[in-house]
Parts: C-alpha cells; structure tokens; sequence
C-alpha cells in the first residue's frame, strides 16, 4: 500500500525516506510508502518498524486452549477408563471371541433308578448380529435362503401366547427374522451376542444350512442339547416340567449364567431345581477369522455337568393310579381327577396324577400351533396341575380335624352323644343331614365313620345350650393342620387354598358372620377351599401319630458321575397339635369309616385301611366333587392315598373304588412281583 509524505512530521517513526540502506553488509533499496519493503531494526542501533502486541489477550487464549484440552482429555478417559472394557470387547470381538463349552443336564430318575428324562442331539441355528454382511443385499440373500430352507418356525418359550402369529412360510419366516434383527442396535454389545432363530432342525434341512452357513458371514450352526422325556404316564409332565428356550423376561432375571439361546426349566421339577440340573458352562477363548468362523482355540476351561436328581416317585405307581383313575372317568363318563399317594412318615410323594395330562415332549421340541391351541382351548385344563394348584371345597374330608380340635378343646370327650334326626333348623333355615331321617344317636367315632353333619354342626356352631368351637378356633385349628397355606413343596405355582374369616366376609362381602357359615365351615363347605396336597399332608397326620411333614418330590442329588451330593432330608413342620389319646380317638373313627362307614368296600383291601369320604358342593348346577383320603396299613402305615374325582357326585361310590383297586395292587399284586424283582431300591 502506498502513502505520501506530505502533511506527515519527518519525525514520525513511520515515515521512511526513499534510499538505499546497507543490511548485513548488502546494500538494499527499498520504496518509499510500500509497506513490502518495512522492517525493524535490532536494538543496536538498527533502525526497527512495527506494532506493539495486548499480552493482555494471551490470558485469555490459554484459557480458551486449557478448556479444549480438558475437554479432550475427559473424553479420552471416559473412553479409554469408563468405556475401555465396552470399547476393547467391540474390538476384540473381531479377532478373539469367548465361547461356551455347554454343560450336560441332569439326568431325573425315579426313586428306583428308572431314567425319566434323557439329553438329545439337537440342531440350532443363531446369528451374531456383528458379524452379519453390512451390504443390505446380500444380507438380504441370506436372510431369504435360511427362510427357504427352514419353510417354518415354531415359535418357543413365553412366546407360546403369541403362537397363533407364529410364521409357517417362507416368506412369514423371512420377515419374522428381518423384525428379530431390526430390534438390535448396530455396533451394540448385544450385537455380538447370539440372536435365537430356530432349534430342534431337521436333520436334511440342517445339512443344507451346515453346508450354506460355511460361506455366510455371521450365521452359526450349532449342535445343542435339548431334553427328551422318557414317561409311561403322561400325568408325570405335571410333575417333571419341561425345558424350553429362554424368554427375554427370564434372560433379565437370571443375568450373566445364561444366554439368548439357552434352554430353562419352564415348570415342575425342571423350573425349581434349575440351578441343579443346569451344571457350570466352561468357555474357551477362540481366534476367528473374518467370517466370524474359529480359527484356533486359545485358551478352555471344561465345563462341570449338573446333578442328577432322584424323585421320591414310585413310577409303577403312578402308572396303576393314572391306569385305574382313567378307567373310572371313563365308567362314569367324567373327565376330571387328582391322585396324590405319600409317604405319611417323611413326607415324600410317591405319586401325583392329574388327568386329563399332556405329553411335554410337545413343549420340549417346540410346540405347533394346532398342538397348543388344542391345549389351551381344552375346558378340562390338562396343562393345570390340579394336585398342587387346584383350589377345591374340601367336603366331609375335613372332619377329622373338627374331631381332633373339639377333643382337645374339651368342647367333647369319646362319649360326647347329639341326636341326629335329619339335620338342624334355625329359624328358616335348614342344615341338613345327607341321611334322609338322620343317623340316629351319634358320638365322635359314628360321626366320622358315618359322616354325620348334625354333629359336626353342634361341634363347630354350638346349638341351644351348647357351645361349640366358634370359627376363631376353626380357623386356628385348620391353620395348625396346614390350611390357608403352602405346604412347600418342591413345585412351582402352588395355592395356598383359603380360610374363610369373619372380617374377611364383611370388608369383601360386606356382610355379617352368621352361625350358617360356621356351620358350613364345619363341615368343609362355604367358602373354605383346599388342595389335594394339603388334604393329603394332614391326613398323614392322622397315620403317622402326630406329625405334619413337609411333602417333597426330590430324594437324592447325586454328582454327574452318580456320587451322592446331598440326601433330602425329612422336615417336620409342626407336630402333636393334639394329644395321643385325642389323635386315637379320631384314627380310631377314621378306621370305622372302612368297618361300618361309607368306605366299607374298602374292606376287601389285604391290609386294614382307615379313611374319610367327602362329597363337596360347589355348583347348584354341576355334581358335587368326590373325595377319599386314607392310610394303610392301619397299625404301620405306609401309604396316604388322596383321591379327588371332579363332579363324582358321591365320594363313597366314585373316589373308594378308586383307592380299593389302588391299595389292593399295592399290598397285594404289586408285592409278588417286587418279590421277585431285582430293581435297586432308593
């Protein structure tokens, strides 16, 4: 830029004349007013030009760098100390991956060695979402080619509601895996984890897969084990369960154990002793190549199969009660029943029949749509395990206890007498007997033997002058004998049955407590209702002298090389509730009921049996419930058999005949041929 000399002081630093100069020795010119040719001399003696600098701002420009730099530093620690795992994983992932060596499932066996359960090869198929093409095209190529292969998918786990909508072609399955892959995040952990799309694969479909998956990046198939039930009696897929692939609700609950494509008890013995079934997975390091394939194996540690587990079941029982329960549905064209046979000394359950049942070999594998739906839609339940979930009114089997409760209240003694005529009138109502006429002159051993209501309403509401037990000592009573409560036992779902209470009825109700609910209660009607398994556990109270055991089904765990682990042992719950002499004037009615009662078919048994029969109302339009609960032999009992006929009408003449074939094969039948069998006893 150019300037002129006029009307500027010659003194003026700034203002330079045309001329030469000498710098280092060499002459140089330079152009007056071109800033080009400026400069500044040196302090000796140099002539220097220039313009002062604000050091003022140099504070403010270190400022401004330390942020930046401590911006960057923060986010070099978050990522590299925060998120380093996350972040050396992701990259890791794409050269060295840790793998799984599955363990073996426990084997189930019943209490004499008798295999249930067996582990099967099985085909499975998952994707690692990472690895897939990142090229849509020919992801979509893969996609549409295991579609083809596969044709259909059954859908598995807690999905089993969404089966209808399950895909059954081609092109369903096409897009059932597209929305699989579509809910996960790119470059996300979960990505490298494997994603579940089908099991239990034919074996010519999973050569095609094996032989195509080889050039596929990203689609892995793997051989898996999955459970094959081994059951005589289909009633036993209520008691063992059965497996099935895990559901995202259980992968949050149970953590790391457990991946996408995993199998888990789903219910009976599988669900609750999953965590000894299941066993300790090894893993090995792996290198893969860039197809996601192994490469060579790093690093293992072997895995440590699960325990096997050894059920307190008898199952040639429980084949003869399924066999002579369904025979008697069948007679009386019913459909309905739970047979529960104890051990009334520690408590182990020999068998447990529910009918209708179900084959859960159909869950195992992977269950269609017309197989479930024909499940789910059947009104008679048969996936419902009646024993241990099943809430019913508990008829006349609940005398005994009102017995045993008003013997030890000193409300009675043995001799105790009440008239029964036909049954009681309170102003305009009428508690009946079931014994048109009455039964007469009736004491404690008549009125169980007999099943005589008037005395049990006397005894539980009280009449005129006398006083019964009132229905706080009923309630505290059915609660000492296990009611209104689980009992504990090893299965999942079970109820807890109810005890109806006087507040109860009044906040739910909103009505009072009238002495007709206490005499219902009394004789195990109203609202008072109870399970199989409970009925069974206190009547084993009754045979055994004074106990109430907890009901188990598991009675060894042995190693995976058949080493015991751990025996289960027998646990008393509560016990001597009453006195023994109380307790043997109600066994002492209980065996009436057989002698000259209303089991007295009952007779023709090899050994002395002793019981209670119940017929319990529950529907003005349907048959009572049919019940029969028992022990032999009478003086050493062995067995408790419980049997609950739904809709049998009377209990003396549906659920007896019941336990008279039962116990008969059972000391009888059953006893020769063991007598002459080898078979190992547990």
């Amino acid at each position: 830029m150019k300037f002129k000399e006029n009307g500027r002081n010659s003194s003026d630093p700034f203002v330079i004349k045309s001329g030469n100069i000498k710098k280092g020795g060499i002459q140089s010119s330079y152009r007056l007013g071109w800033t080009e040719d400026s400069f500044i001399m040196n302090q000796s003696g140099r002539e220097t030009v220039g313009r002062t600098f604000d050091f003022s701002k140099l504070r403010k420009l270190a400022l401004i760098l330390f942020v930046f730099f401590l911006i960057i530093i923060m986010r070099s620690a978050w990522l590299q100390i925060v998120k380093g795992e996350y972040y050396y994983k992701m990259a890791e992932g794409n050269r060295i991956r840790i793998e799984r060596i599955e363990a073996k499932r426990g084997i189930v066996y019943d209490r004499n060695l008798k295999p249930l359960v067996r582990n099967q090869a099985n085909f499975l198929l998952y994707f690692i979402p990472a690895d897939l093409p990142k090229d849509t095209n020919n992801l979509d190529i893969i996609i549409k080619r295991v579609s083809e292969i596969l044709g259909e998918i059954r859908i598995k786990g807690d999905d089993l509601d969404k089966i209808k909508n399950g895909p059954k072609s081609k092109e369903e399955v096409e897009q059932y895996i597209k929305n699989l892959l579509s809910k996960i995040k790119p470059g996300s952990a979960k990505s490298f984890e494997p994603l579940f799309i089908d099991d239990n694969i034919e074996y010519e479909k999973a050569l095609l897969l094996h032989l195509e998956a080889t050039g596929w990046k990203g689609v892995v198939l793997s051989n898996k084990v999955r459970r094959e039930y081994l059951l005589s009696a289909q009633s036993l897929s209520h008691v063992i369960g059965y497996t099935g692939k895990i559901s995202e609700k259980e992968l949050d609950k149970v953590g790391d154990e457990y991946i996408a494509i995993d199998y888990i008890g789903k219910i009976g013995i599988e669900n609750f002793w999953e965590n000894e079934l299941k066993g300790i997975n090894g893993k090995k390091q792996i290198e893969v190549d860039a197809m996601g394939k192994e490469k060579k194996i790093i690093s293992k540690s072997e895995s440590q199969d699960g325990n096997n587990l050894v059920l307190t079941l008898d199952v040639e029982l429980q084949n003869k009660i399924e066999e002579v329960t369904q025979k008697t549905l069948d007679k009386h064209n019913l459909s309905k029943a739970s047979v529960i046979a104890m051990d009334p000394e520690n408590g182990e359950i020999l068998a447990m029949v529910n009918l209708p049942g179900y084959d859960n070999n159909l869950f195992a594998k992977g269950i269609s749509r017309e197989e479930y739906s024909k499940l789910i839609n059947d009104p008679n339940r048969p996936l419902f395990n009646k024993a241990v979930s099943g809430e019913f009114p508990s008829g006349s089997t609940i005398k005994p206890i009102m017995s045993a409760a008003a013997l030890e209240e000193g409300i009675i003694n043995e001799s105790t007498a009440f008239l029964s005529s036909g049954g009681i009138r309170i102003n305009q109502w009428f508690f009946p007997d079931w014994k048109a006429g009455g039964h007469g002159m009736t004491n404690v051993k008549k009125a169980i033997a007999e099943s005589v209501n008037t005395f049990f309403y006397i005894i539980g509401g009280g009449l005129d002058n006398f006083q019964g037990l009132g229905v706080d000592r009923i309630i505290r009573y059915g609660k000492l004998f296990g009611l209104g409560q689980q009992t504990g036992i090893d299965l999942p779902g079970e109820a807890k049955g109810f005890l109806p209470t006087k507040d109860w009825k009044e906040s739910v109700k909103g009505e009072k407590w009238y002495i007709g609910d206490t005499y219902h209660l009394a004789i195990g009607q109203g609202d008072l209702i109870t399970t199989p398994l409970q009925v069974a556990q206190f009547t084993a109270y009754f045979a055994n002298g004074g106990k109430i055991f907890q009901p188990h089904l598991v009675k060894k765990i042995l190693s995976g090389d058949e080493v015991e682990v751990k025996n289960i042992e027998p646990n008393i719950v509560r016990e001597n509730i009453v006195k023994k002499s109380n307790l043997e004037i109600v066994r002492d009615g209980m065996r009436q009921t057989v002698i000259a009662g209303s089991a007295r078919s009952l007779q023709t048994v090899p050994v002395a049996v002793a019981g209670k029969t119940g017929t319990a109302q529950w529907s003005s339009k349907k048959n009572p419930h049919a019940w029969f609960t028992g022990f032999a032999p009478y003086n050493d009992p062995k067995i408790v058999l419980t049997v609950l006929i739904e809709e049998g009408k009377e209990g003396s003449t549906v659920a007896v005949p019941v336990a008279q074939e039962v116990l008969s094969w059972y000391f009888s039948d059953r006893s020769k041929a063991s007598s002459t069998s080898s078979v190992p006893k547990i």
